[in-house]
């Protein structure tokens, strides 16, 4: 047997099970709704925030020996 009931969910993100549910193996399926927008990275956001040093390119002295 499938029941199938829509419930609203709340500001507070808490609902609450009705007490008519049968015994047995109950599935809740949540699928999100497209209320919250999804976020969209902006191109150059983090522009000046990430540095590179100038011998990034350098070889490693911990590697010296391989070379």
């Amino acid at each position: 047997m499938t029941i199938t009931q829509t419930i609203d969910v709340p500001a507070d993100r808490r609902i609450t099970v009705p007490h008519e549910v049968p015994t047995g193996t109950v599935i809740f399926t949540f699928t999100p709704s497209q209320a919250e927008p999804q976020k969209v990275p902006v191109f150059g956001c983090l522009k000046g925030q990430i540095k590179m040093s100038d011998d990034f390119d350098a070889p490693l002295e911990d590697f010296k020996e391989y070379m």
